[in-house]
């Protein structure tokens, strides 16, 4: 037995120094408290480890009238992530806690480390006049080795920011800054400062936030957009603050230097390959300037919404006048034209103030007549009526389409009454000499220049496929037909505007929700230096300017009512001149010019509610349909008969508004967007032509490879013969270069603002046709007019002047915000609109005289025959 106990004695004594181990083990290890009174400004050093912990006790005596902060700055001299050392800063109303090495994440959750740490503390409220405040600060680390610290705490005496007072400051990603302002007393009632943050370079970034003044104040770069607002910068950023957004009147300013630079549009200089190894920071230290400027006043609100109403009511009372002095004028002439046929010879000679010839008198008799037109002038040629002595009859000379090698000649245009003509020349009247009506006017062309076949009136081949055409070719359908055509334009885009606009209003009102719940001021790309806030609104003065789209898009609609109006009882007496001369009278496509331009001013305040890419096509997409527009009235002009349809230009419009929206989605930098593009671009050019030159009489089918072919071994091999319609081809090789110039540009380039891009083509053309028409007017014998000449000069110069602020670049969104917020500028006009604002008004001023100089621009042909009125 004594051997079998000497024998289990080693084991027993194994177990028993187990169990003891075990006991101690899990036994709790005494803490050493080691507690200092601490001073300000003065640097601690020690150490800490899992045995000994450090408290750091701190008072000060503050007063109600006087705000100052604390900052806790601290060195720890370890890399030690797995375990690093703890402070915790305990006052009456906060805590405040971080390690170090302090733990920043950037983009992808890449780690950034920091072993030198400033924080400043958020100081409670002060209720009486003098009182004593005490903080700890706790040291703590749970490894075993010791591990070097420094520690101090500085009085902030500039912690109060202070109105118009520039305060200079230094910052980085583990010290970040923040102060605090007071709105001062008897304040606005807008209630509202602009806060600026500049700094001497770009990067690092960093990102100004604004917090209601409560602890605790969320400054690190992980958690600083918890609460209030923010927006990122790199040069300069600024924010307009209001007063009801802080129920304290007062706020802190908030400046943290980012970890990284993506976020504001730079780029990391090192990037790791493995998760665990460190991105090179580099010096992430950035040298501030905050300044605190106070805001504009109500007065000034009111006084810049009248400004606006009282420059765009000038435009109706100006109108207004006009319109008065021209019916003045007109009934002057026509009381002239009364006193001269119910007089002798001899009285109408000194009536006229000069010798009664059949020019003379029809010139100045029948210019009182002009139908249909501001200020209508123009006189009868003196080619128009030959006056034949030998037979006692007057007759009245016919003109065919001027041609090539016969000059231009316009002639009288017809007159409501035969026996009138006679009554004024002083003969007899004339039995065999009577008014032709609108159906029996002689074509163009001759007899002999086509088969008398019996269709000829109704054979569309055989009338638009002349070589030289009139404005009676082409003007040869039912008048009603037309009308209802042309009115579709209206109501289709009526309808349109009210499918489109509502749920855009409602977008927009989401997006400014979560501005401002969310307080993230980088979703919406303002003029921050010049943004004024109004209710819930952020730029409130972007939203305003657009009112002179309204506006004048509704006067115009006015003076098109007005003269649809006349046109309609000129029909009802059957006017002669409304009748059969003249350009003819559609006003659908002016009705919707018009809508259009008020839809584009009320879209683009929708866009200016939060401007970013993702509604950029609201702004742009009624100037798609403007550009359109014009193009098809522009046309429409001498080729009445063969526009095209509502269906098809809307169904067309809306094509290029769908790839807007793929370009700016997928086009930047996609090659393959821009080759399919480019493709499109240059196929629908060339159909388009086409279709434009064979004046629409040709076919798409299978049989067209066939035909081109024909016609290129008839006219180019066989017998080598030159285009048949010479000016057509012009105008059409010009429109083809220049889109086929900016396909090539856009697939080369490849630019970021496709939306604009877009738009650039479609002006181009407006302009380019726009410039072959008055070439063609003018080479046609035909004449510009006093008030469509001042309209496109006057035009001429506001597009000059409102393209020069259009490209002054105040934000963009095609680059981060940070960036966008280098380009923002101050006001320039009454301190309230910026240089956008005033390219607002400009343009919308110039797209109402552009919409004139289409309204008044052939007012010079409202007397002559359509069957003298060239079509080009």
């Amino acid at each position: 037995m004594a051997m079998i106990m000497i024998k289990c004695l080693p084991a027993l004594l194994t177990v028993v120094l187990l169990a003891a181990g075990t006991v101690a083990h899990f036994e709790p290890t005494s803490k050493q408290v080691v507690q200092k009174t601490a001073e300000f400004n003065v640097i601690y050093s020690d150490f800490v480890n899992s045995e000994l912990l450090h408290i750091y006790a701190f008072n000060r005596t503050v007063t109600r009238n006087r705000t100052e902060g604390i900052r806790v700055s601290v060195i720890v001299n370890s890399t030690k992530n797995e375990t690093p050392v703890l402070f915790v800063v305990r006052q009456l109303q906060a805590v405040v806690s971080f390690p170090i090495p302090l733990v920043l994440r950037g983009l992808y959750q890449r780690k950034h480390f920091y072993l030198d740490v400033s924080r400043t503390l958020c100081q409670p409220e002060t209720k009486l006049l003098t009182e004593t405040q005490y903080f700890y600060m706790d040291v703590s680390t749970l490894s075993n080795s010791n591990i070097s610290f420094q520690l101090q705490a500085q009085r902030v005496e500039k912690f109060l920011l202070h109105t118009n007072e520039p305060f200079n400051f230094t910052a980085t990603p583990s010290q970040p800054q923040f102060f605090i302002y007071i709105f001062p007393e008897g304040i606005d009632l807008i209630g509202a400062c602009l806060v600026k943050v500049n700094k001497e370079k770009s990067f690092p970034g960093s990102l100004q936030a604004f917090q209601d003044s409560q602890c605790p104040v969320y400054d690190l770069d992980n958690n600083v957009e918890f609460i209030g607002m923010y927006q990122t910068m790199t040069e300069k950023a600024a924010i307009t603050v209001q007063k009801k957004d802080f129920p304290r009147s007062s706020f802190f300013v908030v400046v943290v230097v980012k970890t990284e630079d993506e976020a504001c549009g730079g780029r990391l200089h090192y990037y790791p390959i493995t998760p665990e190894e460190q991105p090179i920071q580099g010096n992430r230290s950035k040298l501030l300037t905050v300044t605190v400027t106070p805001a504009i006043s109500s007065e000034l609100y009111v006084g810049s919404v009248l400004f606006c109403l009282g420059v765009f009511l000038s435009f109706y009372l100006l109108t207004f006048v006009i319109s008065c002095i021209e019916q003045w004028r007109q009934q002057k002439k026509g009381g002239l034209l009364t006193a001269v046929i119910g007089t002798s010879p001899d009285e109408k000679a000194s009536l006229l103030g000069k010798a009664v010839t059949p020019d003379s008198v029809l010139g100045s008799s029948f210019e009182g007549y002009s139908y249909g037109s501001l200020g209508n002038s123009s006189n009868f040629s003196s080619e128009a009526i030959t006056d034949s002595m030998t037979s006692g009859e007057a007759a009245i000379a016919e003109y065919n389409c001027p041609s090539r090698d016969r000059p231009a000649q316009r002639g009288i245009g017809g007159t409501p009454n035969c026996n009138f003509i006679v009554q004024i020349l002083g003969g007899r009247p004339m039995e065999n000499v009577t008014c032709r009506p609108r159906h029996d006017s002689q074509s163009s062309v001759e007899e002999d220049e086509y088969d008398t076949l019996a269709d000829i009136d109704s054979d569309k081949n055989v009338i638009r496929t002349k070589k030289y055409l009139c404005v009676s070719d082409l003007s040869r359908k039912d008048k009603r037909v037309l009308n209802k055509k042309y009115q579709i334009y209206f109501w289709n885009i009526s309808t349109i505007a009210v499918f489109y606009a509502l749920p855009v209003v409602q977008l927009v009102i989401t997006y400014q929700t979560v501005v401002n719940v969310t307080g993230n001021q980088d979703i919406c790309y303002y003029n921050f230096l010049c943004a004024h806030p109004l209710g819930a609104l952020s730029a409130f003065n972007n939203i305003l300017s657009n009112l002179g789209y309204v506006m004048l898009g509704l006067l115009f609609l006015l003076i098109i009512l007005q003269k649809d109006i006349t046109h309609r009882r000129a029909l009802i007496r059957s006017d002669y001149y409304a009748l059969e001369c003249g350009i003819p009278k559609h006003f659908g496509l002016f009705y919707a010019m018009g809508t259009a331009l008020m839809m584009e001013g009320l879209l683009s305040a929708c866009y200016h509610v939060c401007p970013n890419y993702t509604n950029f096509q609201f702004d742009t997409s009624f100037m798609y349909m403007i550009a359109g527009l014009c193009m098809l009235k522009l046309y429409q002009k001498r080729h009445p008969d063969i526009n095209a349809s509502a269906y098809t230009a809307y169904a067309s419009l809306a094509a290029v508004i769908f790839f807007s929206v793929l370009g700016v989605v997928f086009g930047k930098d996609n090659l393959v967007f821009w080759i399919v593009f480019s493709i499109i671009h240059v196929v629908a050019t060339l159909l388009l032509s086409t279709q434009l030159y064979y004046m629409g009489r040709w076919k798409l089918d299978t049989g067209i490879f066939r035909r081109i072919i024909y016609v290129v071994y008839t006219d180019c091999i066989r017998q080598c013969s030159g285009p048949t319609y010479m000016d057509r081809l012009r105008v059409l090789v010009m429109g083809n270069l220049s889109s086929w110039s900016l396909a090539t540009y856009g697939l080369i380039m490849r630019p970021s603002d496709f939306a604009s891009y877009l738009l650039a083509i479609g002006i181009c053309n407006l302009l380019l046709y726009f410039a072959f028409y008055i070439i063609m007017k003018l080479r046609s014998g035909e004449r510009v007019k006093f008030i469509p000449l001042m309209c496109i000069l006057f035009t001429a110069v506001v597009w000059g002047f409102a393209l020069f602020f259009f490209f002054q670049g105040l934000s963009t969104w095609q680059k981060t915000p940070a960036e966008s917020r280098e380009h923002n500028r101050d006001c320039i006009l009454l301190d309230f609109f910026d240089h956008h604002d005033v390219w607002h008004f400009l343009s919308s001023t110039a797209l109402f005289g552009s919409f004139l100089i289409l309204l008044t621009l052939d007012n010079d042909l409202d007397t002559v025959q359509r069957d003298k009125i060239c079509v080009f």
